[in-house]
């Protein structure tokens, strides 16, 4: 394993520090939530926005292209739930249009960052098979190896 890659882990991911940004603010919103919405839309917004950086780590902890994207996927779910959450939260008058626009920027910025690192992998796969290929290597997972992390360099 690359240690230099590995240093900072998912941390070092863009699209973890903004999803991290995003489950802030989403955070510090829900405190002004009724508290009978406590183990409801309060609990189920906590939850989605907290899978997305969840995901995120989760996955890039797998050391396999297949299964980090489909963690990456999942977490552009539960980023897509977390709006619809805030969109329930605007309706029925816990945050404000201004607090909604300003997390629905946020969230059109993470689910970009998720959506380039996705195909960044595919991308990266795709170029160990063509390796593969030329070189007449079986085509195998990549065990004991670092995925490319796009923020130590300057591949994007």
């Amino acid at each position: 394993m690359n240690s230099d890659n590995y240093r900072g882990g998912f941390r070092e991911l863009e699209a973890w520090k903004q999803a991290r940004v995003f489950r802030q603010e989403i955070i510090e919103d829900c405190k002004c939530f009724p508290k009978e919405e406590k183990f409801l839309l309060t609990a189920q917004l906590k939850d989605s926005s907290r899978s997305v950086t969840a995901n995120m780590a989760e996955g890039y902890g797998r050391y396999n292209y297949q299964e980090t994207m489909q963690f990456f996927r999942q977490s552009r779910g539960s980023l897509n739930e977390s709006l619809d959450h805030l969109c329930t939260a605007l309706d029925e008058g816990y945050i404000a249009s201004e607090t909604f626009s300003q997390r629905e920027i946020q969230y059109e910025k993470v689910l970009k960052l998720i959506n380039g690192y996705i195909s960044f992998l595919q991308k990266s796969k795709q170029a160990v098979k063509e390796t593969k290929a030329a070189t007449s290597l079986p085509n195998t997972s990549l065990p004991n190896t670092t995925l490319p992390n796009p923020s130590l360099s300057n591949t994007l």
